[in-house]
């Protein structure tokens, strides 16, 4: 494989899930129908080989924006669009099975507040705006649970950065995780990551959010007897 791609920037290795089973015709016929008009604008290198960046305020007519970052099968972010009409989302998810899943959801009960990225986030980042999203989620990411693929998870620097960058001032960011090991790095890179952690008591990790909707990721965790963790940051 070339050590660039075409555009000069040097190729990002991808480690995560692209596709599971074989998708359902249905499914099939809402990636091809529904995706297009869904996008947040052009990500993608071949859509954007300049990296210009995205005109959020023409493209969600000035609403704030939140990004959730791998929503899976999109329950929390579905759910999160009713009950914030006013507030633009960003879904970001690169596994097809889950996009295809979201986008049955929006068939079935339309959220118009709803954008989606079907691909890796940090092509996402690379055309964000500078502070121009106003709260961030990540919920159950790949917990990569083996010592050696620790690198491979989220709560790196190659995505903490790009994620700062991108949050406004004050903005939130949520994190919800029922791996201990994966709170560990979360309490340690985060904050190196310029974030203030909000917690004052240990109640503020132990209880969901008030907007919470505990989704499948987290009702198999307690299932298996984890226990979820709920951590807030706010960017400096």
């Amino acid at each position: 494989m070339a050590e660039n791609h075409p555009s000069g920037t040097p190729w990002r290795n991808f480690y995560g899930r692209l596709k599971g089973h074989n998708l359902k015709p249905h499914q099939q016929a809402w990636l091809d129908e529904d995706l297009e008009s869904l996008k947040p604008g052009p990500v993608s290198w071949e859509e954007n080989p300049k990296r210009s960046p995205l005109d959020l305020t023409k493209r969600f007519d000035g609403r704030p924006v939140w990004l959730e970052v791998g929503f899976g099968a999109g329950e929390h972010m579905h759910h999160m669009a009713a009950l914030h009409p006013k507030v633009a989302f960003i879904g970001c998810e690169p596994y097809l099975n889950g996009v295809a899943m979201l986008l049955g959801k929006l068939r079935r009960d339309p959220r118009p507040n709803i954008s989606v990225h079907a691909g890796d986030a940090r092509d996402l980042f690379d055309v964000l705006p500078e502070g121009s999203i106003d709260k961030a989620f990540l919920l159950y990411p790949d917990p990569w649970p083996k010592a050696r693929h620790h690198r491979r998870r989220f709560v790196t620097s190659e995505h903490l950065q790009p994620l700062h960058r991108v949050l406004k001032p004050g903005a939130k960011f949520r994190v919800a995780t029922d791996i201990p090991d994966y709170v560990r790095q979360a309490m340690e890179e985060v904050p190196k990551a310029g974030f203030d952690w909000l917690a004052e008591k240990p109640e503020d990790w132990r209880a969901p959010w008030d907007d919470w909707l505990s989704t499948r990721y987290e009702q198999k965790a307690l299932r298996e007897g984890r226990v979820p963790h709920y951590m807030a940051f706010r960017r400096v």
